[in-house]
């Protein structure tokens, strides 16, 4: 079971920030899950809300913004005065820092909420760039953002990202438009939802399992990954099961 960092090492450090992925490596954690939207200058930028307000020292929508503007912004706010300022990072910022890394990088297309024109091209572009396709999962709620990326990449693996109703037939739904994963709130995953996965091949990257009985219900059902703010934690307790 791939434990994936969500945002980073996002429990203990300012999300979706270079020091939140630097402490994700240091856990020994099996990848990194993030999110990107676009700037006003079509920038790609990693950064969960549509809105800049809640996780930095800012306000406003990050579509409003040049890149130029974006980086003046503090976006260690969202953890207080623990941290010394972080700025938002760009996906390229990223992905040259994750190239030499052992990491697999969950792609969050942010395109549920404001649907950016290109962010799949753009951020397509980026990745190989620095040859990460091998090393890249994509994910999205808005599923025609992933369809999207099929189309332009179909060698990379996909993840149908659902919310807290979950989705029946998941496995019959991601195996029919070529989805290799479906990605659950895990509090809503039933074992009847992964044995109809397994049924059509299809893995089961389940968020945000922060705890130990969730941890130990995933490994049970061998879900493929979890999507965890605590990786540290995580990793001792996959440790514990070899």
């Amino acid at each position: 079971m791939k434990i994936m960092a969500h945002r980073g090492y996002s429990g203990k450090y300012p999300e979706n920030t270079m020091l939140a992925f630097e402490e994700a490596a240091k856990t020994g954690a099996d990848g990194i899950e993030l999110d990107v939207q676009l700037t006003k200058d079509g920038q790609v930028m990693v950064i969960h809300d549509e809105r800049i307000d809640r996780t930095t020292d800012g306000t406003g929508f990050v579509k409003d913004y040049t890149y130029e503007e974006l980086k003046k912004f503090n976006a260690s706010k969202v953890k207080g005065d623990r941290y010394e300022f972080q700025h938002i990072p760009t996906f390229e910022e990223y992905c040259a820092w994750v190239k030499d890394k052992n990491l697999v990088t969950n792609v969050e297309l942010k395109t549920s909420i404001i649907y950016y024109p290109e962010i799949e091209e753009k951020t397509l572009e980026i990745i190989r760039r620095y040859g990460l396709e091998d090393r890249i999962i994509f994910s999205s709620f808005n599923h025609l953002s992933i369809l999207k990326m099929k189309e332009l990449a179909p060698e990379i693996p996909c993840g149908a990202l659902v919310g807290s109703k979950g989705l029946k037939c998941a496995g019959f739904y991601c195996e029919r438009f070529g989805f290799e994963f479906y990605h659950p709130d895990y509090a809503t995953l039933t074992e009847e939802d992964v044995r109809e996965c397994k049924e059509h091949g299809v893995g089961i990257n389940a968020w945000t399992v922060n705890d130990l009985g969730g941890l130990e219900q995933m490994a049970e059902w061998n879900c493929e990954g979890v999507i965890t703010n605590y990786p540290d934690a995580a990793m001792k307790y996959k440790k514990s099961l070899v």
